[in-house]
């Protein structure tokens, strides 16, 4: 199961518009991107632009309370500052 917040992907959030920057964590490196909405495919893309030690294929997921949600690389999340994922590779039994 994935966590999706949109049913039609809107990457002007992250490519198009120059929002209000924002910073979130990816496997407990800061990354900054515009607030609004992203795929899952272009947080790992700008997680590894800005140095985060992660590839296309890992799988990522996305802190809601006290438990870790996928995020599919098509699914749209809102970007909010803050905000906490993680990045692992898709066989890492953790």
């Amino acid at each position: 199961m994935t966590v999706t917040e949109n049913a039609s992907p809107d990457h002007a959030g992250s490519q198009g518009r120059q929002g209000r920057l924002v910073t979130i964590t990816i496997n407990s490196a800061a990354v900054s991107l515009p607030q609004g909405r992203c795929s899952g495919l272009l947080l790992k893309q700008a997680a590894i632009a800005q140095g985060v030690h992660l590839a296309l294929d890992f799988v990522l997921s996305v802190q809601r309370g006290d438990h870790y949600e996928m995020v599919g690389d098509a699914d749209t999340l809102q970007i909010h500052p803050h905000m906490d994922f993680v990045a692992v590779t898709g066989d890492d039994n953790s």
